[in-house]
């Protein structure tokens, strides 16, 4: 169910209203923890700067939505539930899926790692019981920079790119995997 490019708002989000999202993005999961019972998948889009929903991100989101369905399909995973979100402050993305979550989030690791527009997206993945599987706890370093190879968090800490040099990386990539998807 891929999100509809020609509705994104293009609405400027505040801190405040990103933290709310954050907050309000926790609470869905914790409901859909307690009524589905298996490993969960949240997945959101990394979009620097103050618009979060765009034809780029939503489009970025569509292929991550595409390729999170193939891995399970191809992993024997089935998906319980899944819905999508089209929010001012992003495009969000819940998965229920009955298959163990190391296994679900060392998958999710691979794909990030290894799909041209892997970094750009943002794959949680809870256990049943609500843990969050980061990187670090299968011994994998933060994610690098869209732009160097610095630790992206320092990068975004200390502003080192322009917008501008960030969302014409994005495009690349989004470009760069369109295009290997159509040779």
């Amino acid at each position: 169910m891929p999100l509809y490019l020609t509705s994104a708002t293009h609405a400027v989000v505040t801190v405040p209203e990103i933290i709310a999202s954050r907050d309000a993005r926790q609470t869905r999961q914790q409901s859909w923890l307690e009524r589905h019972g298996v490993t969960l998948v949240s997945f959101t889009i990394v979009a620097p700067g103050p618009v979060k929903d765009t034809e780029l991100t939503r489009r970025i989101f569509n292929h991550g939505l595409r390729e999170l369905r193939h891995l399970a399909e191809l992993s024997g995973w089935e998906i319980k539930k899944q819905t999508c979100l089209p929010l001012a402050t992003g495009p969000e993305g819940l998965l229920a899926i009955d298959a163990p979550a190391m296994s679900v989030k060392l998958a999710t690791i691979g794909l990030e790692q290894s799909h041209p527009l892997g970094r750009l997206w943002d794959l949680d993945v809870l256990t049943a019981h609500g843990q969050i599987l980061s990187r670090s706890d299968f011994d994998q370093p933060p994610r690098d920079c869209l732009i160097c190879q610095r630790n992206a968090s320092l990068c975004a800490r200390e502003q080192t790119h322009s917008l501008s040099e960030l969302h014409t990386r994005m495009e690349a990539l989004l470009d760069a995997a369109e295009n290997a998807a159509h040779a």
